[in-house]
């Protein structure tokens, strides 16, 4: 698709899903396929893969591959993917936003370097580079609570100023104001997504073309429907939903995400739920919050003094 076109239909909600592992660690692509399928089942607008939820920095560069051309496959151009191909190193970030493109990636999601701090310059300059060696859309995905630097509003609107292929942002970022001028200082065509999952509907109240919420992993149909009702104008449905979802969201993210997305999903019986070190799973106290949860959302059964 071209970049106009992937921009019309690059909208709702895009679902980051998990990597999911055998017993012994390794890929278990199978499940990859079931998963991917699943959500576009449930009603997903868009399928993302190797973001934070699918621990890239877990995965050797030929294992983010394999992920990225299963998922691609699997995907068959039912709906747009977005594979996260950014890393803390330039030629890899290069090499996979490259890759992306020729295995047929409707976009590529590019992180803002983690550990590494780079200043605004070097991130314009890095961003820039990758832009220029594509014809691909990219998605920049500025998530300081993960990379120890926030990508400031008026590096990215140089950016989209320079390079017409950069056509949003995914803001993992709590600072609300940073947010609003995003759309202010990149103009209201910019794609502009939310990665927290209490902003989803927010995002959409200022203009936001969509979220990609690790949510979606657990009640993919119920995170694509708050998009689904804001978008036909039933404003209340979407709010109503909006607070519907908000217990589950807390309880996903009282561990390090995919931690509890993983034991969440083992729990419902989609995926052996392994982690690589040095993730793990989270504490037997904070699982069984998690199912108690998943009951009251009847995604498990009740068990014990709950039937």
């Amino acid at each position: 698709m071209k970049v106009e076109e992937v921009k019309k239909s690059l909208r709702g909600s895009i679902a980051p899903i998990i990597t999911p592992f055998h017993e012994d660690e390794s890929l278990d692509l199978e499940t990859l396929k079931r998963l991917i399928d699943w959500h576009i089942q449930s009603g997903s607008h868009g399928i993302s893969v190797t973001g934070t939820t699918g621990e890239p920095s877990s995965l050797t560069l030929k294992e983010r591959e394999l992920v990225m051309e299963t998922a691609i496959k699997a995907v068959n151009k039912r709906v747009p993917i977005v594979p996260g191909t950014g890393s803390t190193n330039h030629q890899e970030s290069l090499h996979l936003t490259k890759l992306a493109q020729e295995m047929g990636a409707d976009a590529a999601m590019v992180i803002v370097p983690y550990y590494n701090k780079p200043s605004q310059h070097a991130l314009y300059k890095h961003f820039k580079l990758i832009a220029d060696s594509v014809d691909i859309p990219l998605i920049i995905y500025n998530i300081p609570g993960r990379t120890a630097v926030n990508l400031e509003v008026k590096t990215l609107a140089r950016l989209n100023e320079d390079c017409p292929n950069i056509i949003g942002v995914k803001e993992s970022n709590k600072d609300f104001e940073h947010i609003n001028r995003v759309l202010l200082h990149c103009g209201r065509d910019f794609l502009l997504y939310s990665g927290i999952e209490l902003l989803c509907y927010p995002m959409l109240a200022i203009g936001g073309a969509g979220y990609i919420s690790a949510t979606a992993n657990v009640l993919p149909s119920k995170v694509a429907e708050v998009y689904n009702a804001w978008d036909s104008g039933n404003v209340e449905e979407a709010l109503k939903l909006h607070y519907d979802l908000m217990p589950l969201n807390d309880v996903l993210f009282k561990d390090t995400n995919p931690a509890p997305l993983k034991a969440a999903l083992g729990m419902m019986g989609r995926i052996n739920p392994t982690l690589r070190m040095p993730m793990d799973l989270p504490t037997e106290s904070l699982q069984k919050e998690i199912r108690a949860v998943l009951a009251d959302y009847g995604l498990v059964e009740k068990i014990g003094s709950e039937v």
